[in-house]
């Protein structure tokens, strides 16, 4: 498996990570995943400290306050950000993190620990394929998916600064090549 501790898996809103990083989760347990901290409300099957570290915005402003994130950003009206202290644990522990997070906040990751990290971008075949995935999931309004695709755009344009590209066409293919990257 990777010599890389933090395995950082980013795509566009609706382009696979949460996916794919379960199922590399499910294929090697000894790799454990990081919780981010969000001012987003729960959806329902979330849980708390499972899922993500769901905060209120006082909440993680003092963490931002207090220089507890390696990196955070406002996304669609609410804060995401990894926490330093888990991070750091894990590096020192020799353990593996999986991280599913946005473009920007991974290429901060690889800024933070550059030799620690491996950057993948999971690409939707076309934003046309992305927007049906979007509105398939029913957990955004209108607003909310054209904002989505306005930022996807942008994340796309980011993919060059990743070690890895895995166009998510076909589920299957997808986890075949990511379980293979990961294995290198």
């Amino acid at each position: 498996m990777s010599k890389k501790s933090l395995i950082v898996l980013s795509s566009p809103s609706g382009g696979g990570k949460t996916t794919l990083a379960k199922y590399l989760m499910s294929l090697y347990p000894e790799i454990k995943f990081s919780v981010s901290a969000t001012t987003r409300d729960k959806r329902p099957g979330e849980t708390n400290a499972v899922d993500y570290y769901f905060l209120s915005n006082e909440e993680f402003a003092n963490k931002i306050k207090e220089n507890e994130l390696i990196e955070f950003e406002e996304i669609f009206g609410n804060f995401y950000g990894t926490m330093k202290s888990a991070t750091q644990k894990a590096i020192q522990n020799d353990e593996k993190l999986i991280f599913d997070i946005d473009v920007l906040g991974a290429i901060s990751i690889k800024k933070a620990f550059p030799e620690e990290s491996l950057l993948i971008f999971i690409s939707p075949p076309s934003l046309e394929i992305l927007e049906s995935r979007l509105r398939n999931r029913k957990t955004e309004s209108e607003e909310q998916i054209q904002i989505r695709l306005s930022r996807a755009e942008m994340e796309m344009g980011l993919k060059d600064q990743f070690d890895y590209v895995i166009i998510n066409e076909d589920l299957e293919s997808s986890k075949s090549k990511i379980a293979e990257i990961v294995k290198k």
